[in-house]
């Protein structure tokens, strides 16, 4: 079942809650009373012009990015909602390094709190490469909603898989 994919690190008694409202068919409802309305920025442009700021308000001194994209074929290839890639090259005597970040393209049709996770998700990779604590306080500090925003990013993809998009 969808919910113990997405939601298998959570007490049983989440789980159970997030089970009884599938089984009453009141997931999408429950979302879309905290997330009435999808965000508008469905380019690759505005993706970029959206992550780019929230770097340079919270990371300024970190690397440049240099490809922000939607990726439709993310969540299928590395079962993954973002991806950070880090590629150095050696150009003559000098090392040029790129960073991307692909954002799954089932987050074009979300609300803009969802998008905001993954994104500070992946620019949190920036700094630190690994799921330790010093990259949750960065995500904290970037998102202080950041945890309860994962949990409901969990909650519409089990409602995805099992339902449908809420915001199509």
């Amino acid at each position: 079942m969808p919910v113990n994919k997405y939601l298998n690190q959570y007490p049983a008694n989440v789980k159970a809650q997030v089970e009884a409202l599938v089984k009453q068919q009141r997931l999408g409802d429950t979302l879309l009373a905290r997330y009435p309305h999808a965000h508008t920025m469905t380019s690759d442009q505005q993706l970029r012009d959206y992550v780019v700021e929230l770097k340079n308000v919270h990371m300024k001194k970190s690397a440049p990015l240099s490809k922000v994209i939607y990726d439709n074929k993310l969540h299928v290839l590395h079962n993954a909602l973002g991806l950070h890639t880090y590629i150095a090259r050696v150009h003559g005597k000098k090392v040029k390094a790129k960073n991307e970040i692909r954002i799954g393209g089932v987050f074009r049709k979300t609300p803009e709190p969802f998008l905001n996770m993954i994104a500070v998700h992946e620019l949190a990779h920036l700094k630190e490469k690994e799921h330790n604590k010093a990259f949750y306080r960065l995500c904290l500090h970037m998102q202080p909603n950041y945890h309860q925003l994962e949990f409901d990013v969990r909650l519409y993809l089990v409602q995805l898989e099992l339902f449908g998009g809420l915001y199509d």
